[in-house]
């Protein structure tokens, strides 16, 4: 990854300004047209700014300086200090303002406003089925961004089916998984450094070259730097040596009980992610257990709709821009506010997925009880996990159930899992047979005919 262009100082800009033609005059024009933090609704770094059209007198430099004033003038220092001591800060212009307004409209307790398809979280009879696909769907996309390769299809067979991973790319995934299930029964306790080293180890346990590794901090000769694919340095993390005085500094901040003002939560909940990602306190799994921090976080804060949300599937469709925000922040004065933005713009788009994945699965749930209502010769009603395995069953008609996967999948108890696939079997839906001494279900045969539905069209 090419580095970015490092912004030029303030300092010197205004000293050429000043002492050009007619200075003060033109640096009091300049401040009068009102450029503001976010010219045109965009936070852009110099390396992008530089190209963009002048204004009409004055060169990209001095704009510049009329931008980074603007921004100094709203930002805030973090107790977060970079590797030569100077603190990181974080400003909030309107940009960043408005996507913090979606975020709590659509994110927290309220789902009303239009969030339409809230009902199968909302339900407890689907919540926990639509919990546990989000959970896979994050272990997965974490991982994958951290280099596993398994497909998503076997990955979910895999967690669904409770087989043991058999790749360091399953292992991964499998512990990922775990590890957010962990992170969510941590509940609203506060952020202690040993509960951080027990999520690192969990997620990485089986993976490592040493693992001894595990459960951690790095030491100081396991030196590491961050690199591009080009052997491009592109970080320096703070010594090994700080390490634990920055930890707990860290868990202060998350539990926001080192702050003398108000921060508002999600900020602060992509704070945490960026701040672990740049101390890199561990030999392997410092983004997944940054990512992890983040949805414990937003969770104690009240997020409660983040947990059923994927940051990582988005941010894997858009991995430069993740890895520039980081980049943008350390050459430009530390300034968080490229990778908050870029994180808020993440999990806006996150949460607008999950609306139109609810909107898409409730729809399919409706025609699927439709169908079965009309069935002639059946005059039933199937429960939501019932109707949900209908649904996955008529698009994958050599799919197999057993007790243990119809639990997992929908977060119910062993004897409800049982009962559910057991009366399908006896309305003749699924067909019941052994393999081994445990009781496997599939698809009967002529399960289309029955419901006069379309054939196979996948999952």
């Amino acid at each position: 990854m090419k580095l970015p262009v490092s912004p030029p100082t303030s300092a010197d800009i205004l000293a050429r300004l000043l002492t050009g033609e007619n200075g003060p005059e033109r640096f009091n024009l300049l401040f009068q047209k009102g450029l503001g933090a976010a010219p045109g609704g965009k936070y852009r770094h110099w390396d992008t700014f530089r190209h963009a059209p002048p204004l009409a007198g004055y060169t990209a430099e001095e704009q510049w300086l009329a931008v980074r004033t603007a921004r100094d003038a709203m930002s805030r220092p973090l107790p977060l200090l970079d590797t030569k001591g100077r603190p990181f800060t974080v400003a909030m212009p309107a940009p960043a303002l408005e996507f913090l307004h979606q975020v709590d409209r659509d994110a927290s307790g309220n789902l009303g406003g239009g969030f339409v398809g809230a009902e199968p979280i909302t339900n407890s009879g689907t919540r926990d089925t639509y919990l546990f696909q989000s959970l896979i769907e994050e272990a997965i996309t974490s991982s994958q961004l951290e280099g596993a390769s398994t497909t998503r299809r076997v990955a979910k067979a895999m967690i669904q089916e409770g087989r043991p991973a058999s790749t360091r790319s399953e292992r991964m995934i499998l512990n990922n998984y775990r590890a957010m299930r962990m992170v969510r029964e941590w509940g609203g306790q506060p952020l202690t450094p040993d509960l951080v080293f027990s999520l690192q180890r969990a997620l990485t346990e089986g993976t490592l070259d040493d693992e001894s590794a595990a459960g951690r901090f790095r030491r100081d000769d396991e030196h590491i730097v961050i690199e591009d694919e080009t052997g491009t340095i592109l970080h320096h993390p703070p010594s090994a040596t700080e390490l634990p005085q920055r930890m707990v500094t860290m868990c202060e901040f998350a539990n926001g009980t080192s702050d003398t003002e108000f921060l508002h939560p999600v900020v602060r909940a992509i704070l945490l992610h960026f701040w672990l990602a740049y101390d890199h306190p561990f030999v392997d799994g410092n983004g997944r257990t940054a990512r992890a921090l983040f949805y414990w976080s937003m969770a104690r804060s009240g997020y409660w709709l983040c947990e059923y949300v994927s940051i990582s599937r988005i941010l894997r469709r858009a991995r430069s821009a993740y890895a520039r925000s980081y980049l943008y922040t350390e050459s430009d004065s530390n300034d968080t506010t490229y990778f908050v933005l870029n994180q808020l713009r993440t999990l806006v788009r996150a949460i607008r997925d999950l609306h139109e994945y609810l909107v898409r699965k409730t729809r399919q749930l409706r025609d699927i009880e439709r169908l079965v209502r009309q069935a002639s010769s059946l005059s039933v009603d199937l429960n939501p996990r019932q109707l949900a395995l209908l649904r996955h069953a008529l698009g994958n008609p050599e799919a197999r159930y057993t007790v243990a996967s119809h639990q997992r999948s929908h977060g119910t108890s062993y004897q409800t899992a049982r009962t559910d696939l057991l009366r399908m079997a006896d309305l003749g839906l699924l067909r019941q047979f052994k393999v081994s001494k445990a009781f496997v279900f599939e698809p009967a045969k002529n399960l289309s005919e029955r419901l006069d539905a379309p054939g196979p069209s996948g999952s």
